[in-house]
């Protein structure tokens, strides 16, 4: 670290630099999104359709002007890092390799999920507005139990096959 404090300093900016910049083209996106007519600009009058489009436009422009600038820089540290004699890019010297927690993928199923569901019941350019709390929860449970059986049908054969693979041994 003190060998290379002007790459950890440019690594900070870097990354304040990005967040500002992800910040920046999201504002200019939801402008755009409001003033070319592609979603209502009040909240009540978006439909299913409208969000979907709205998210996967919205990650387009992200991906386009803020991930492959972060790739090219990206790409530049690594081949930086690359050139380091060996003995500096070991990590020890940062006490070895930390692991993270995973993060939230269990919200992206579940937003996934309630698209399926939405669209399945024929409500997919109704306005979100007139979702009622009942049908909202409802579909919830619905797809806590698509969940269970899509990821726990198959959980359940692993474990039985593991208990009964230990119980055999002598």
């Amino acid at each position: 670290m003190r060998r290379h404090w002007g790459s950890c300093a440019m690594l900070a900016l870097a990354v304040a630099l990005a967040i500002t910049e992800g910040v920046y083209v999201f504002l200019w996106f939801v402008g755009h999104a409001e003033s070319s007519g592609m979603v209502p600009r009040i909240l009540g009058l978006w439909t299913m359709a409208n969000l979907v489009t709205f998210i996967l436009y919205a990650v387009f422009w992200e991906l386009l002007l803020v991930g492959v600038p972060i790739a090219v820089v990206a790409l530049v540290g690594w081949l930086w890092w690359k050139r380091l004699p060996e003995e500096e890019r070991t990590g020890d010297q940062f006490g070895g390799r930390k692991r993270s927690a995973g993060g939230g993928g269990v919200s992206l199923l579940f937003f996934i999920g309630f698209c399926i569901k939405v669209f399945i019941d024929g409500k997919w350019n109704v306005l979100i507005a007139t979702f009622s709390l009942d049908y909202v929860v409802g579909s919830m449970i619905t797809i806590l139990v698509w969940g269970l059986i899509i990821f726990g049908i198959p959980i359940a054969i692993g474990l039985i096959w593991w208990i009964t693979r230990e119980m055999k041994k002598p």
